[in-house]
């Protein structure tokens, strides 16, 4: 007999797979994702690169311009309007170094910039170097002017001095000597005598030497008589003379025509009433020279 009462088992629902779409899809977008993290950081460490190496590359570049402006602070030159060009390139520099290069365009822009300034720099320097040089040249050139200038000075003073020595010497050589000068004291009977009271004339004889390189031709003689008290005795207060730059007084003179041989002659002197006792001098003098001397003395008796 059949048992009423045995429990008859529940069957379970079945479970459903998921769809394979749906598995396909979540695999991709799980590898979409870890994609996208992979790019991202990638992306990152690229763009930290790319900041480090423009850093360092803006660095570089103000590194050179400051070294550029160095640079120019030690090119001088006397020329103004290079002197002036180089001022010019220096501020231009000192004003790109105060810009902020952030990008790479910039960058680069700033780099052939600074290429076209090493060019110009360049250039300067050597301007500067060939005006240094020609500079130099000139120096040097101006020294062996002066040196040959000094030499030449140095050779006409010594011209000049030889000649005025030759002058001196040819003045010298030239002055008309007297000789053989003999004075004699004369009474009225043309008797020499040293008595003051019978003194009558004064004769002064003498020769005008022989002088080939002397001036020929009619000259004249003038005679002092300069008595113990230094006083000249003259005739006349007119009787005056040059003797280099001054006046002399004269006691007497005499015209002689002169060709260049020995002449005598003589020169009289009349008493005045000034004669005194004493040794008196007597000088003969002949174009601005004193050609001789001689002395004489007066007594009482």
């Amino acid at each position: 007999m059949t048992d009423t009462n045995t429990i008859t088992p529940v069957e379970q629902p079945k479970k459903k797979s998921p769809p394979i779409a749906l598995i396909f899809l979540t695999v991709i977008l799980a590898a979409g994702l870890i994609f996208l993290v992979v790019m991202y950081f990638d992306q990152k460490n690229k763009m930290v690169e790319m900041e480090t190496v423009l850093t360092q590359e803006k660095d570089s570049l103000q590194n050179e311009l400051r070294l550029m402006v160095k640079a120019y602070d030690t090119l001088k030159t006397d020329n103004d309007t290079l002197q002036a060009n180089l001022d010019r390139e220096r501020q231009r520099i000192i004003k790109l170094l105060a810009i902020n290069a952030s990008n790479v365009e910039l960058i680069r822009k700033y780099r052939a910039e600074i290429t076209t300034m090493k060019e110009i720099m360049k250039s300067y320097i050597v301007q500067i170097d060939s005006l240094n040089q020609r500079n130099k040249q000139l120096v040097a050139e101006n020294l062996d002017i002066r040196q040959k200038m000094s030499a030449v000075e140095s050779t006409n003073v010594e011209l000049t001095k030889a000649k005025e020595e030759l002058g001196a010497k040819v003045e010298v050589a030239s002055v008309i000597q007297a000789k053989d000068i003999v004075v004699a004291t004369l009474n009225k009977k043309r008797k020499e005598t040293t008595r003051l009271n019978l003194i009558d004339k004064i004769r002064v004889c003498f020769t005008l030497r022989e002088n080939p390189i002397a001036t020929a031709g009619e000259k004249e003689v003038f005679m002092r008589v300069i008595r113990p008290d230094s006083l000249v005795i003259t005739t006349s207060p007119d009787n005056l003379f040059d003797y280099r730059g001054n006046k002399l007084v004269y006691s007497a003179s005499r015209l002689v025509d002169y060709m260049n041989q020995d002449i005598e002659m003589c020169i009289f002197l009349d008493n005045t009433g000034d004669f005194i006792v004493g040794n008196y001098s007597v000088e003969l003098y002949l174009e601005n020279n004193i050609i001789g001397k001689s002395t004489f003395m007066l007594s009482k008796r």
